[in-house]
């Protein structure tokens, strides 16, 4: 034999802390066909830094679709089967790089998903560029050895072959042909070299994580042995491995021998679903009811056939509507019939590869009139690679290699509903059958009508009304998970142990709104001192905060006046430019100077918070230039008048240092103390000690500008002018 490596390698991905699905890191392989071995090699390294300690890391596997994971412990939503991922654990420790091997022998060919993750997230708010994070990187590789001249069994021909050593195991695959009911293998004519007592032991499947059903059979001695496998994966290739039990040296001669039970179908023709098609898709034509006639005059002989026959097939069509999004449809209507002497069957086609990134939904509804006897009930099983052909008998929803998912409706439960989440790349099968409690003869006659609603959907229910469905992707392959928010979650947002109630969730709107409110008295002042450009500002500040905030609920308590991201560049430019033209108000520059400063400032306020909208310099970097030019002004007043400017040690006691103050306190609430759970009172803390410190901040008016004399201001019939260097009036 000739075995071939192959190298299959992925870019490196930097990994996050764990909140929801998209936080894990996606990898995506595909298994060529003949493969005997495959390694995964996984290199998880950390910075060097004094923020970097030790961590784990935990990768999932999964065959066929991405891995389901829970880190978090949450519930999934009601009616979703859920079996765990297959996975283990990287710790990285005293050392910056971790090396570690995953070897899976003789697996399944397909897709294969790798899924790594960081511990659950802790919830605090990072200010970017406050603190550096360490950066934690994992990257998975993948070497296969694969046969080239794999020997192929043929159906009913016996095969002799020979194992040449117990290090070197004989690999042969035969070909499951479609609509095969059962499978029998056969091993015979055992022989060793050294004409001792014959043991081999036989594998016959392949590997899939994280549940595999792959079937061992031991043979000892020259006896024949053998084993039957129900429902085989229908038109896939069959790895079977034949190792010796023996001694190093012996080498074991077999004949081996692979034969097939086919469940020929009783379907309508090809013909008649064409014309339901053309009659559902483009409606009634001239001339239809005639061409139909003979097609209804077969309806009856057609019916009988489908009774002789060990299953009925009904027509499905595939409908894609959008990514991650098929609807099936059924050509003889939403209602199928299921009778009690062979199962009703129908084809879920999830085999494009892109299919299995979102959530399969199979919905029954039992029509209760059509059922004849009280007591009966249609057993239904959702299979993967084959469909399960006797529900009658064991009532386990298995097959040869896989684990279905069962559904049952009956009179006293009509409705049933499964959710399969990431199913795996395959052909999907729906059986439905009618088991009765009473005498085998009332039940032949039975036959129940069942309307199935079957769907591919991104995300289920669109992660309903506490979640936001994200499409996610990983080079090419595309998936969805849901983003939950307030205080909800599980997969598809349906876990309440943390939610906020409505009224939590009303306070905390209020709280994010009105606090903006506290910007009225710095308003007031800075009205009252004439700085009129000023309070333009703040008010604007004020509005955009408010509405921003309102929109930016995560609950039920939303109103949005605009687009939520014009909101929150809106917000995010008016409190850092109001922190602008407060120190420059306080650095009492020129008229001039001033105002060119403010209109330069702003453009290039607006220019940075384009390219970086949550970086922390947009708001430190005119902080300190502002400061700077505040320093400058300030010592050039103390130079050219002689002494500590502000002079006066009530504008430093009474005004200077509680402004400061409560902006020192502003600044470290809003970098160190804000986290999910508390952002709505912590950020409420933040509006109202910026807004108070700004009205502590303001500077007092010019001594030539006089309080607001609003009687003169409004006299009738006359305007009084002032000059600023004279007290001169004039009236006109």
């Amino acid at each position: 034999s000739l075995y071939v490596s192959e190298y299959f390698s992925q870019s490196a991905q930097k990994l996050s802390f764990y909140s929801w699905y998209g936080n894990a890191k996606l990898f995506h392989f595909h298994v060529p066909e003949d493969t005997v071995l495959l390694r995964w090699l996984l290199q998880a390294s950390r910075g060097k830094g004094p923020e970097c300690t030790s961590m784990e890391i935990t990768v999932h596997f999964r065959h066929g679709a991405p891995p389901v994971i829970n880190p978090l412990g949450t519930r999934f939503p009601a009616n979703a089967t859920v079996r765990p991922s297959y996975n283990i654990s990287i710790t990285l420790s005293s050392a910056v790089q971790n090396t570690t091997f995953v070897n899976v022998t003789s697996p399944a060919a397909g897709d294969w998903f790798i899924a790594a993750h960081l511990p659950e997230a802790a919830g605090r708010i990072e200010v970017k560029g406050f603190s550096t994070p360490c950066p934690y990187m994992f990257q998975a590789d993948m070497f296969v050895l694969r046969l080239t001249d794999m020997p192929v069994l043929e159906p009913g021909v016996p095969m002799p072959h020979t194992v040449v050593s117990p290090a070197k195991p004989l690999h042969v695959k035969v070909f499951v042909p479609k609509h095969a009911a059962g499978m029998r293998f056969q091993l015979s004519s055992c022989v060793t070299s050294e004409r001792r007592a014959c043991a081999v032991r036989v594998l016959l499947g392949s590997i899939t994580l994280p549940q595999s059903f792959q079937r061992s059979l031991t043979c000892t001695g020259s006896i024949n042995c053998s084993l039957a496998l129900d429902s085989p994966p229908w038109e896939k290739w069959l790895q079977i491995m034949v190792e010796s039990l023996g001694t190093a040296n012996a080498s074991v001669t077999v004949e081996m021998l692979a034969s097939f039970t086919v469940c020929r179908p009783g379907s309508t023709s090809s013909f008649l679903n064409f014309i339901s098609l053309n009659q559902s898709q483009a409606g009634a034509r001239p001339g239809a009811a005639g061409s139909s006639a003979p097609a209804a005059g077969e309806a009856p002989h057609n019916a009988s056939g489908q009774r002789s026959s060990c299953l009925q097939s009904q027509p499905v069509v595939r409908e894609d509507l959008d990514v991650v999004s098929v609807r099936y449809r059924l050509l003889n209507g939403p209602s199928v019939p299921v009778n009690a002497l062979s199962p009703t069957l129908l084809l879920l086609s999830l085999n494009t590869g892109m299919d299995s990134g979102g959530s399969l939904v199979v919905s029954l509804l039992l029509n209760k009139t059509s059922v004849s006897l009280a007591n009966g009930t249609v057993v239904a099983c959702v299979s993967a690679a084959s469909p399960v052909l006797s529900l009658n008998a064991t009532q386990n929803c298995s097959t040869a290699f896989s684990q279905g998912y069962p559904l049952s409706v009956s009179t006293s439960s009509a409705e049933a509903m499964l959710i399969v989440l990431y199913p795996q790349t395959d052909d999907w099968f729906l059986s439905l059958q009618l088991l009765c409690s009473e005498g085998h003869g009332e039940c032949a006659a039975a036959e129940a009508k069942v309307t199935v609603f079957a769907y591919l959907t991104p995300c289920f229910n669109d992660c309903g009304p506490y979640g936001q469905c994200s499409l996610l992707r990983r080079h090419g392959y595309l998936y969805a998970g849901c983003s939950c928010k307030a205080g909800w979650g599980g997969w598809s947002c349906t876990d309440d142990t943390k939610a906020q109630t409505v009224g939590a969730q009303n306070l905390a709107t209020l709280l994010l709104t009105l606090s903006n409110l506290m910007f009225l008295p710095a308003i007031a002042v800075a009205v009252y001192r004439y700085y009129l450009v000023e309070a333009s500002v703040y008010t604007y500040t004020m509005f955009f905060s408010t509405f921003y905030h309102a929109c930016d609920q995560p609950g039920v308590a939303v109103m949005c006046i605009m687009d939520y991201d014009t909101l929150q560049y809106c917000d995010f430019l008016g409190s850092v430019v109001s922190i602008w033209v407060t120190i420059l108000c306080m650095a009492r520059v020129k008229k001039i100077l001033k105002y060119v400063l403010f209109i330069l400032g702003t453009l290039l306020i607006a220019m940075s918070l384009q390219l970086d909208r949550t970086g922390v310099w947009n708001m430190m970097g005119p902080c300190l230039v502002a400061l700077v030019i505040m320093v400058t002004a300030w010592v050039h007043h103390g130079a050219k008048r002689r002494h500590c400017y502000p002079s006066s040690w009530k504008r430093w006691v009474f005004y200077l240092l509680p402004g400061i103050t409560l902006a020192f306190i502003a600044i470290s609430v809003y970098a160190f103390m804000e986290t999910n759970e508390n952002y709505y009172y912590t950020h409420s803390i933040w509006h109202v000690l910026v807004a108070c410190s700004v009205a502590f901040l303001l500077p007092p008016r010019d001594k030539h500008k006089k309080p607001w004399a609003w009687s003169q201001k409004l006299t009738c019939r006359y305007q009084i002018c002032q000059n600023d260097r004279e007290e001169l009036y004039a009236v006109t």
